[in-house]
């Protein structure tokens, strides 16, 4: 444990969280129960108008009604099958807060809020005190934000603070390692960080170039914010996500960083 600028003593212990499959993962934090982009459907193919077809191959580890209470959901954004689902959304309906993407807040209505870059919106904790959440860039897709966002959407990640309690970062879809360093500039160095990786990919889509982090980049980015625990997510469970979490142990045993890799 070190002491914060405040003072309060910070634990820097590994953040428990329950990886469900796809970019779906359970965790609590300063007394409150997060749940990342929530996908509950079952396999089968998922028609996207305008895109392509998303095939899932496997179940979520648990259902909805298995998870118990959640406070919050934090979506990177609503537009995809593989971040939001029809189960994924039925479950907002029973969530108190949804933070996302500015337009998807739009989108989602009420219960949902959009947070834009560097935007923070406070939580009241059980029994005192709150849990900052930052909205935090993010970029579906190689290149600039501005080139990327009219094929695959606007993002958003997540930075989560608060009095005592250690810094954690949730990617979103990310591909941007230059959007990583802004994050670290800010926040750094991590306690845990929650990467979507799997190298998704489609060949209609800049080239086939992967429109989140592959495994490598998933360690860079491990590198980059200091992280000293990882959890890997988004990995799994859809045909175009071409590496799994198997990949991502070797990156990161490549990287001299397996020590920080948290099994899920």
């Amino acid at each position: 444990m070190t002491a914060d600028h405040t003072g309060a003593r910070t634990t820097h212990e590994p953040l428990a969280v329950r990886v469900l499959g796809g970019p779906t993962a359970l965790f609590e934090y300063g007394g409150l129960r997060f749940l990342t982009d929530p996908t509950f459907d079952p396999p089968g193919d998922y028609p996207r108008p305008g895109g392509p077809t998303l095939t899932k191959t496997a179940p979520s580890a648990a259902t909805p009604a298995e998870l118990g209470r959640v406070d919050v959901v934090l979506l990177s954004h609503d537009e995809h099958a593989d971040n939001l689902d029809h189960a994924g959304r039925a479950l907002l309906a029973d969530v108190p807060l949804t933070l996302t993407t500015p337009s998807g807040g739009q989108r989602l209505g009420s219960g949902a809020k959009g947070l834009a870059d560097w935007e923070a919106v406070e939580l009241e904790r059980p029994g005192g005190g709150t849990v900052v959440v930052t909205g935090v860039p993010a970029v579906h897709g190689p290149g600039a934000r501005e080139d990327v966002v009219p094929f695959t959407g606007e993002v958003v990640g997540f930075v989560l603070t608060g009095e005592g309690l250690p810094t954690v970062y949730v990617s979103g879809d990310n591909a941007s390692l230059d959007a990583v360093r802004r994050i670290a500039e800010r926040f750094g160095p991590v306690d845990t960080a929650v990467l979507f990786a799997g190298a998704p990919r489609f060949p209609v889509l800049f080239d086939g170039e992967p429109l989140v982090l592959d495994s490598a980049g998933a360690a860079e980015a491990a590198r980059i914010l200091d992280a000293r625990h990882v959890v890997a997510v988004h990995c799994d469970s859809w045909t175009h996500f071409t590496e799994d979490r198997e990949d991502v142990v070797k990156a990161f045993t490549a990287a001299g960083l397996a020590e920080r890799l948290r099994p899920s």
